[in-house]
């Protein structure tokens, strides 16, 4: 599709995208005191109550043929894989802002692209040169940037693998969206696979955090984000990152191209680090800190640009 020019509101819509997805870390830690689990899983609920309108619309607008289509074996097996890897992905990042510093985990959960290549390498599928430089050089950016975990820091090891666990959940849920969004519309597809990610986050912690539905203290209550201590922040974390950050990078692409997108949600780390510190929940990265993350980013740029430009990756959310 030729793509004329880019009107001006696309461009403020992906702004106030990135500044809304870049965000989520901060506000996640200015939530403290609260399980990381039951936090991730706060954040789902409520981002499905949010959608949950928006996909009814769309589900009454959807011929026979699309509903048929929605309910067939395989495709409920994609949309529960997505909502497993959702799952999977806001647990450990969500646990890993507890455990490393913000700056490491957005670095982290952020290097979707070259999970990917590795993911390329082990089907023997053909990787251009490009993609593969790419990837050892963000590979080493992770070395070093590794090198400050386990000193007296915030930095850990635990933590960082946490967030890169989160990185590696993704690509299931972006494979997951590649496959269906070709047909089924934007919140059909987001509220059911959002649900499932909060209904699994709830379990989970109450498994492994001890929370319950009828917790004593909101801090450890199932729906305790409700409490008027902690509902303004949890409601941003679904408006905010949830439908404006998301729902604005689906909306521009109509007019924005994929690459110009991809190489853009690359300041996630750099802007979500700068909120950090304005809000006094990140303090100024070390020195190897920048320079492997320097090197992450260049990593990342590279194969994401080859693999835009190629048709062979296309991030869906």
């Amino acid at each position: 599709m030729t793509r004329t020019a880019v009107p001006l509101h696309a461009w403020l819509i992906l702004a106030a995208a990135l500044v809304a997805v870049s965000s989520a870390g901060a506000v996640l830690q200015i939530i403290d005191g609260v399980p990381p689990i039951l936090k991730a899983s706060w954040r789902l609920q409520a981002t499905s109550l949010l959608l949950l309108p928006f996909a009814l619309m769309q589900w009454k607008k959807m011929d026979e043929e699309a509903r048929h289509r929605f309910t067939d074996p395989r495709n409920i097996g994609i949309v529960i894989g997505s909502g497993i890897c959702l799952f999977l992905h806001f647990g450990l990042w969500v646990w890993s802002l507890d455990h490393t510093t913000l700056t490491h985990s957005l670095l982290f959960v952020t290097a979707h692209p070259l999970v990917f290549v590795v993911g390329l390498a082990l089907l023997g599928r053909p990787l251009q040169t490009r993609q593969s430089s790419g990837a050892v050089i963000g590979f080493i950016g992770v070395g070093f940037t590794l090198i400050g975990a386990g000193g007296d820091g915030e930095v850990t090891l635990i933590g960082d693998l946490a967030a890169f666990g989160g990185a590696i959940a993704i690509v299931g849920y972006l494979a997951a969206g590649r496959n269906l969004r070709s047909w089924m519309p934007l919140f059909v597809y987001a509220f059911p696979v959002t649900a499932i990610g909060a209904i699994l986050l709830t379990i989970a912690s109450i498994g492994l955090e001890g929370t319950s539905f009828s917790g004593i203290s909101t801090d450890f209550s199932v729906f305790g984000w409700i409490d008027p201590i902690w509902l303004p922040a949890v409601l941003y974390l679904a408006i905010g990152p949830g439908l404006v950050g998301h729902t604005g990078i689906n909306a521009v692409l109509k007019w924005i191209s994929p690459v110009i997108i991809s190489v853009s949600v690359m300041i996630e780390p750099i802007l979500g680090t700068v909120i950090g510190m304005v809000v006094g929940t990140a303090t100024a990265p070390d020195q190897w800190t920048w320079f492997g993350g320097c090197l992450i980013l260049i990593g990342i740029y590279a194969v994401t640009t080859t693999a835009e430009s190629t048709g062979s990756f296309h991030a869906e959310e």
